[in-house]
């Protein structure tokens, strides 16, 4: 066989054919409005229309709403507003820093004033000293160096302050 041949022969069997691609669907709507979808026959009583059913080969497409009429919008002046917030979360030191705040310090490992104690924890790690006295905490971090950060919190488990950071005094 030529090779022009094969290919032809190899081109039509690999193309599917249309009438392969299409077949009958029995639409059956019974006495009380059901409708059922069915390739085999319906059941006594209902009434039967065909349906004619085509695959869509790939790369076809068939748009299924109408194209949209262009329309003019250099003349419309579109003004942004910003979003206003309805309900805002309350978190129990008061709001007093943003979450943006709030994850910069964690990222930077910096204690700010509104943070609680699991963000200071997060931040810094877990303390080398927990105090409590009356209902105040207070977190002693000692790092290398003879250096320490004392960071304390209120009642509510908050930070007062800027985390205080003290040098331990040398002996010589």
């Amino acid at each position: 066989m030529p090779p022009s041949s094969q290919f032809f022969l190899l081109l039509s069997l690999l193309s599917p054919l249309p009438l392969a691609l299409a077949t009958s669907v029995h639409r059956c709507e019974a006495a009380n409005g059901r409708i059922t979808f069915t390739t085999l026959s319906c059941a006594a009583g209902e009434s039967v229309s065909l349906q004619d059913v085509r695959a869509f080969t790939p790369g076809s497409t068939m748009a299924l709403l109408p194209p949209a009429e262009p329309r003019e919008t250099s003349g419309m002046k579109i003004q942004r507003k910003e979003p206003t917030v309805v309900g805002q979360a309350q978190d129990k030191c008061g709001n007093l820093i943003t979450a943006r705040q709030r994850r910069e310090a964690i990222l930077h490992q910096r204690v700010i004033a509104g943070m609680t104690q699991q963000d200071v924890e997060s931040a810094l790690g877990k303390p080398d000293r927990i105090s409590i006295r009356n209902s105040a905490t207070s977190y002693r971090y000692d790092t290398l160096r003879g250096r320490s950060a004392n960071v304390e919190f209120d009642e509510k488990g908050c930070t007062k302050e800027k985390a205080k950071s003290r040098t331990a005094k040398s002996p010589h």
